[in-house]
């Protein structure tokens, strides 16, 4: 057989060109070479919990993990005591009834839910909603799986809330998914039950299929919301929730949806065709932590609380603003004029205190004014950040 001396060449996908590599994915490279010069960069970045998860969960991990039994593969609709124990989660403390073994669906994280309700809703060439500014991951997968991406603005001067008025005049043909998210990242506005009740209403009326992502419900906010609380939202909509903000379990990868059976069997559908069933001691770990008591979130959120007051200390020594109503795990600030982008404030404070922030801009162009800090920092690397940022020139 004759070789031919021709250099093998492959190409990417079309829809590689839609993306790009997720920011914080770029920035972590650009953040660990500066450590590795002895930099010592302290991260508010990321939205990562770095309080532990309960202890009683943990041990029920490390027991159920020893059993010879407990290795093989499990179902894709999740094992019966983690359904229940989320069904008994969503009655307690957010007043929704549902049904274990069919309008509840775990998920291995949030992240690949959107990509699972995608699949299941959208076709190529059909719109989907989505909020400015919002979390990337709403606008890259559509853009990925060939949907057409419609924005639709959310403002501080609106309390980041949609403009339904505005909502109504856009043109809704084609529209399949809505993605909402409250309390809201990165902006830190809370829903209240009027709101949901406005949206349900413009889901049902247009036809459109409405995802609540629901995680940062526990955090420094006295009355968690769900947007299935509204009579009917459950013919129209799906709720996301998340155990990696509100149970310390960000690497955990345990979420889970909730909606009709008819919605959550199509999600199933898609599902069970990509990945398989979680690890069973750590579905019985997460359904042990679901049993918490109002003292666990209590208890988080006090350490929030200081987080938070050494985060205002430093949104004021960079002369930023920010709503003090603002809930969950960031806190949202709007930088002085002086600075002609958000991205000249960043770096500033990046490359002269290392201290990494995250620019709005990269939750869309409704942030560009915007910078967002991450309580997920512990009180003595918050206060020494503070000082760095206070001795830049």
């Amino acid at each position: 057989m004759k070789k031919e001396n021709q250099a093998f060449k492959a190409v990417p996908a079309n829809r590689l060109a839609t993306v790009q590599e997720y920011y914080f994915s770029r920035k972590r490279k650009e953040v660990d070479a500066m450590n590795a010069q002895g930099l010592d960069v302290i991260s508010l970045a990321i939205g990562s919990p770095d309080l532990p998860p309960s202890k009683e969960m943990r041990n029920v991990m490390c027991t159920e993990t020893m059993k010879d039994d407990a290795h093989g593969y499990q179902p894709y609709t999740g094992i019966p005591e983690l359904r229940g124990a989320f069904a008994a989660w969503y009655k307690k403390w957010y007043r929704v009834e549902l049904d274990p073994s069919t309008e509840i669906q775990p998920l291995i994280g949030s992240k690949e839910g959107i990509l699972h309700v995608t699949l299941a809703f959208v076709n190529p060439g059909d719109k989907v909603l989505v909020p400015n500014p919002g979390y990337p991951t709403y606008t890259s997968l559509s853009k990925l799986l060939g949907a057409k991406v419609v924005y639709y603005d959310l403002l501080e001067e609106n309390n980041w809330q949609p403009d339904f008025d505005k909502l109504e005049k856009k043109n809704l043909s084609g529209v399949k998914l809505m993605w909402t998210n409250y309390p809201n990242m990165p902006t830190g506005a809370n829903a209240s039950y009027e709101l949901y009740e406005k949206l349900v209403d413009f889901a049902r009326r247009h036809n459109i299929v409405l995802v609540n992502d629901n995680p940062y419900s526990f955090i420094l906010n006295h009355h968690p919301l769900s947007i299935l609380e509204v009579p009917g939202a459950k013919k129209c909509c799906i709720e996301f929730n998340s155990m990696s903000k509100a149970h310390n379990m960000p690497g955990w990868r345990v979420g889970m949806l909730a909606s009709n059976a008819e919605f959550v069997k199509w999600i199933l559908k898609v599902k069970s065709n990509i990945d398989s069933g979680m690890f069973r001691p750590l579905q019985l770990a997460a359904a042990k932590a679901l049993e918490s008591g109002a003292e666990w979130y209590e208890g988080n959120n006090e350490t929030y609380s200081r987080r938070r007051k050494l985060a205002g200390e430093i949104m004021n020594a960079l002369h930023c603003t920010y709503d003090e109503k603002q809930v969950g795990l960031f806190l949202w600030g709007r930088i002085p004029d002086k600075y002609e982008n958000v991205e000249e404030l960043t770096e500033k404070v990046l490359h002269e205190a290392h201290v990494f922030i995250t620019p709005g801009i990269i939750f869309g162009s409704n942030g560009a004014r915007y910078v967002r800090l991450s309580l997920c920092c512990k009180e003595h690397l918050l206060a020494e950040a503070l000082k760095r940022i206070k001795e830049m020139k």
